[in-house]
């Protein structure tokens, strides 16, 4: 087969491929429908407990508290993967650009730097609920409280491991020769 028909395919294979990137543009929009689904349940939780904060315990308002800022964290992540996951993934989002309330972040979160805030979201959450389960210790059996802790630090052991082996590959790839 002749050289220039080789680099035709080529081509055509490697816009093909690059053009399926595009299958990736509904999964992040899809993930601004579950933002909405937390953002009703957050709403949702919010409006059935007001009327009654003012006769909660202390320890029912900082469970209320906890679980709140736990859906805050699990929107912000959501938005955090569907904005980097598209930029990196799909393409710039060049309309929002000089956007005033554009994050300093976006555009300049890469693959490995995603990775990094999913863990330590992960972790956050994990320790929201671990707070939360020792604030109810003595309702939970001790079996539960220690397989929620063992898993909590699966995440951070998880998260560091994640982290050092990207500053492996940081420093690896600095030091290696460009050719």
């Amino acid at each position: 087969m002749p050289s220039h028909q080789l680099n035709t395919i080529e081509r055509w294979l490697e816009n093909l491929l690059f053009a399926g990137r595009w299958f990736m543009a509904p999964i992040y929009v899809g993930l601004l429908l579950i933002l909405a689904v937390i953002t009703v349940k957050f709403v949702e939780v919010l409006l059935l407990t007001l009327p009654s904060v003012l006769s909660m315990e202390e320890r029912d308002l900082v469970l209320l508290v906890l679980g709140l800022i736990d859906l805050a964290l699990l929107g912000s992540l959501t938005l955090m993967v569907a904005f980097a996951g598209y930029e990196n993934f799909v393409s710039k989002m060049h309309s929002v650009a000089g956007h005033e309330d554009r994050p300093d972040w976006m555009g300049h979160v890469d693959f490995s730097g995603l990775k990094l805030k999913l863990i330590s979201s992960i972790v956050a959450i994990s320790a929201i609920h671990l707070l939360r389960t020792f604030l109810n210790v003595s309702a939970l059996p001790k079996e539960d409280v220690g397989w929620q802790l063992a898993i909590h630090l699966g995440f951070v052991v998880s998260g560091l491991l994640l982290a050092l082996m990207d500053r492996f590959g940081a420093a690896a790839s600095h030091s290696a020769p460009n050719p």
